[in-house]
């Protein structure tokens, strides 16, 4: 088995394509091998070994994908999303003492400014014109030249928690974990050097890191590497790339089935051997319409950061796809766990993992690490954060974020749940429920929709379905109907502070 991301892509053919982007030639698995070659020694000429940092801002595209895949067989890589400010591009590299930054070779943004402040070298990527696509050269300051490869144990990937609750924590990922994880995925999903992956993940994320580029490369398939999700021009997008899957998070599947009835002369030309779906929850509702769209497997898997991503995963055709399950452990030990004495458990609880794949520790939080490894039955386990339980089949149910419950006067209420029933309704497109702060419950459910094109409800007759359909307790108090729902920088509906955005707290 691989241990390091130049493991993973050592043995294919050095003809087979690897990496692709609209309009390019592709960057074959040898020209990938050539390159990382030429980065290693370029970062060693700029005096920067395997254990200095790397802060990578770039846009999403081949480029990012390969300076990622490179940069890390050199060097650890830390990926910013380019939207930041200058004073968010401050905190992150601060806080991950980078050593140096790779922006384009014409970038002028923020993110310079922010380096100047901590005197960072500026290491700037150029594309030759022509060039097959992912191709790039780096170009910076010259230093005493370093020296070595990293190895299992060395960390390839730093990525930060989202911090939607406190500061975000910093989360390193050796090289083994990066190997592991991308191996786990190529399993689960049986991928082979014939699969195609169309990515529309931005790379600054976990997902696209690892479940698009990292398993593809594992399985010596290809990446067609698009320069971000845009739901007007996905389908063209799947015409030109002929892929067998894509991967994204649920309301990307949303907004793409919008678009998928005056699209179904592609979908029927360009039949997909599966679609993936990871980083939230995906509705039911959308699970089911995905697959009777598609005429393929839907593939809810889940993920985390601290887990280089996968840790469950609904299996592949002849077994079941189950709708509203994250699948069967796929990687790691999955187990539950009493959400506060440190032991294993059965029915419902706390959602824990254990192996290969999963982080050594939060740095330089000896008190978050406290609270979210222990020991049990010979292993070390994580805390998820996650509630759950098993059904009789192996297959994980989800009852929410344990931060995310609503505790209304006593009363728990999983925040998925609420979801599951408004999706129902007619006329819902997308739904997001979570706690609104109440003087005397402490907590009441609030939930926010946005309505399906051309219908219409108001605020009383979502109340008023619901209440036909859950408990009074879990009824919406408040229901906002909005145009759109805020969501994170990887498109995910983040229910923690949502209160707050809404001006509901």
């Amino acid at each position: 088995m691989a241990a390091t991301l130049a493991e993973l892509i050592k043995d294919h053919p050095a003809d087979a394509p690897a990496l692709g982007a609209p309009g390019r030639d592709w960057l074959t698995y040898g020209g990938l091998r050539a390159l990382a070659s030429d980065v290693r020694a370029a970062l060693n000429s700029f005096g920067i070994g395997p254990s200095d940092r790397v802060a990578i801002v770039l846009p999403n595209g081949p480029e990012m994908a390969a300076a990622f895949v490179t940069i890390a067989q050199a060097a650890v890589t830390a990926p910013l999303n380019p939207a930041y400010r200058e004073d968010e591009f401050a905190f992150y590299l601060e806080d991950l003492k980078a050593k140096a930054i790779v922006v384009g070779e014409d970038y002028d943004g923020p993110a310079l400014a922010a380096a100047e402040r901590f005197g960072l070298s500026v290491l700037r990527l150029s594309v030759d014109d022509g060039a097959p696509a992912g191709s790039f050269r780096l170009s910076g300051p010259a230093s005493a030249v370093a020296e070595g490869e990293p190895g299992p144990d060395d960390v390839a990937l730093i990525l930060h928690t989202s911090g939607t609750t406190s500061r975000p924590k910093i989360v390193p990922l050796l090289q083994s974990n990066v190997a592991a994880s991308a191996q786990n995925i190529r399993g689960s999903l049986e991928l082979s050097s014939s699969d195609r992956c169309l990515n529309v993940m931005p790379l600054f994320h976990i997902h696209g890191l690892v479940a698009a580029v990292s398993a593809s490369l594992a399985a010596g398939a290809s990446i067609w590497c698009a320069p971000g999700f845009d739901a007007l021009r996905f389908f063209g997008w799947m015409n030109e790339a002929r892929p067998t899957w894509y991967t994204a998070v649920p309301t990307m599947h949303q907004a793409i089935l919008s678009r998928a009835g005056r699209n179904a002369e592609v979908i029927a030309d360009v039949p997909l051997r599966f679609l993936r779906s990871s980083s939230a929850s995906l509705p039911p509702q959308v699970f089911e319409a995905l697959a009777e769209t598609f005429g393929a497997p839907v593939i809810e898997g889940y993920g985390m950061t601290e887990a280089a991503h996968q840790m469950c995963s609904n299996p592949l055709p002849p077994r079941a796809q189950k709708p509203g399950s994250v699948g069967v452990e796929a990687g790691p030990k999955v187990r539950i766990a009493h959400e506060i004495e440190d032991r294993l458990i059965g029915g419902t609880g706390e959602v824990v993992i254990s192996g290969p794949n999963v982080t050594p520790g939060y740095e330089g939080n000896p008190e978050a690490n406290a609270k979210s490894f222990f020991e049990a039955e010979g292993q070390r386990w994580f805390r998820t954060g996650d509630q759950g339980a098993f059904d009789g089949e192996g297959y994980l149910r989800l009852t929410g974020r344990l931060k995310e419950i609503i505790n209304r006067g006593g009363e728990k209420i999983s925040p998925l749940e609420v979801d599951e029933v408004l999706m129902d309704h007619p006329a819902i497109a997308q739904c997001v429920a979570f706690a609104i702060p109440h003087a005397k419950l402490g907590e009441e459910v609030g939930a926010a929709v946005v309505l399906r094109d051309g219908e219409n409800a108001s605020e009383q007759d979502i109340r008023a379905f619901a209440a036909e359909r859950m408990a009074d307790f879990k009824v919406p108090r408040k229901v906002v109907i909005l145009d759109e729902i805020p969501k994170g920088a990887t498109g995910k509906m983040q229910r923690i502070g949502m209160a707050e955005k809404l001006g509901l707290a």
